[in-house]
Order: C-alpha cells, then sequence, then structure tokens
C-alpha cells in the first residue's frame, strides 16, 4: 500500500513546553482515531533548533553548518506523520483530520519506497 508523510506546518513553538495542553490533546485524538494508517510521526522542536548543512564545492566539498532554518517563513515546519493509505484521495482525508490543517496547514507527499537490497 502506498506511503505518505504529512508534514505539518504551524506557528514555530516548543512543543514541550506548558500550555499546549489542550492542542496536544487534539493530536492524541488524531493518532488515536488514525492508528490504523499510522506508520509514525513526531513533532519538532523549534525552529531555533535547526542546523542547516551544506557541501560547498559538490561531493567531497567543505561541510558548512549554519544555525537555524534553511527558510523563515510565518508558519514552520512542526511535525509530520507517516501514513499509509489506499491512494492520495484517503492521505488527503486523513490530512485534514490533523489539527495542524486547521490553524496552518498539511503538506501531503508521496513517499518513493526503495526495494531492500
Amino acid at each position: 500500500m502506498p506511503m505518505y508523510l504529512a508534514l505539518t506546518y504551524t506557528p514555530d513553538v516548543d512543543w514541550s513546553e506548558p500550555g499546549h495542553e489542550d492542542e496536544m490533546k487534539e493530536y492524541r485524538e488524531f493518532g488515536d482515531a488514525a492508528a490504523a494508517v499510522l506508520r509514525g510521526g513526531h513533532a519538532l522542536y523549534p525552529t531555533a533548533t535547526a542546523t542547516t548543512v551544506r557541501v560547498t564545492g559538490g561531493k567531497g566539498g567543505d561541510v558548512v553548518a549554519t544555525d537555524g532554518p534553511y527558510a523563515e517563513t510565518k508558519e514552520a515546519l512542526t511535525g509530520y506523520y507517516l501514513l499509509e493509505c489506499a491512494d492520495l484521495d484517503e492521505a488527503v482525508a486523513m490530512a485534514a483530520r490533523i489539527p495542524a490543517a486547521w490553524n496552518g496547514a498539511v503538506e501531503v507527499r508521496p513517499v518513493i519506497q526503495f526495494a531492500e537490497a
């Protein structure tokens, strides 16, 4: 069955800090309701904790790591779910149930499943 990555974009907050209990309850409720298709997922720490890595000059070049996210936006990538759904329509329907879709956005992308060696 196809796999889809549902990337959650919301205001950039630290979900591990107090004050998000009501929202976290909604995410737990989604997780319980979607258990049949969920194959993984986690919240991410705020973008201030991100490190962006580039290799200058291509393969074997100098590694340059900078603090912070690749791009600054109003909404930040704050988590993800890995969904196993029959098709894109089902994945979109599941993404609409993720609380991030109600006050931010959820990007759904198909996952390329390479054959194991």
